[in-house]
């Protein structure tokens, strides 16, 4: 337990020495803030003039989470970097000789990005909806509105297991831009759009995001079974990760 405690501190430490990982880290707060920002306000001018073209499932209580949906672009960025930086840079040799056990390694990396993930996820994300109520001004609701608690807790979830889904992918590539191709386009655009079409419809369910999306939507009686298939997922990349941590031979 010390020597892991030890190797937990030390990569906390390099998360915020390293100006790429860290910056990648606060950008999660200015992204998720301006877009909560940005829906309050637009929100509020179409609620005001009675714009037909505001959208059919509109609340206040949702809106108030949809920033995130964005920001967290920014914490997978960090969480892949903080990961596979060291196998670019060829840093890893030196974190393998002050912590010879791959496993207590990984354990370290992995804990340090959800811990960061969750220290900034879980505050901004409140931030961001108290952010989105004000800019909605009359129109907005309040944290202890119907749902909005148990939606507030799963985002904060849904961020922690996101950043530990790409740092497990990361780990798994070996690299940085694999997972950043392949998670940042899906995130962004292209699960919500098979989500979209009838042939792909119910697969998309079962995608990462996806199904991780039920956790922050207000009022879902989705957000166990989104839990348990984004836990899934993540299982399985962290898995796939220290299995080609362990075979890595530099």
């Amino acid at each position: 337990m010390p020597e892991t405690l030890a190797a937990l501190r030390g990569e906390l430490v390099k998360l915020r020495r390293v100006r790429g990982t860290f910056l990648a880290l606060l950008l999660f707060a200015p992204v998720s803030l301006g877009i909560g920002a940005l829906d309050g306000v637009s929100a509020r001018s179409a609620l005001d003039a009675h714009n037909p073209l505001l959208r059919a499932d509109f609340t206040p209580e949702q809106t108030g989470l949809d920033g995130i949906q964005y920001g967290q672009l920014a914490l997978i960025v960090f969480a892949v970097l903080a990961v596979a930086g060291e196998y670019g840079s060829g840093l890893l040799r030196t974190s393998l000789l002050a912590v010879p056990d791959r496993g207590r390694l990984y354990l370290a990396k992995t804990v340090a990005t959800a811990l960061a993930a969750l220290a900034v996820g879980a505050p901004v994300t409140v931030a961001g909806y108290l952010v989105t109520q004000y800019a909605l001004g009359p129109h907005g609701a309040g944290l202890g509105a119907a749902g909005v608690p148990v939606a507030l807790l799963g985002a904060a979830c849904y961020l922690v297991l996101m950043s530990l889904f790409a740092a497990g992918l990361a780990a798994a590539a070996r690299n940085a831009v694999v997972p950043l191709v392949v998670l940042l386009p899906m995130v962004l655009a292209g699960s919500h759009l098979l989500s979209l079409l009838g042939a792909t419809r119910q697969l998309a369910h079962y995608l990462p995001d996806r199904a991780g999306a039920e956790l922050l939507t207000v009022g879902s009686h989705d957000q166990l079974r989104g839990l348990l298939v984004l836990s899934a997922w993540t299982a399985a990349a962290l898995a796939l990760g220290l299995l080609r941590l362990r075979r890595w031979d530099g």
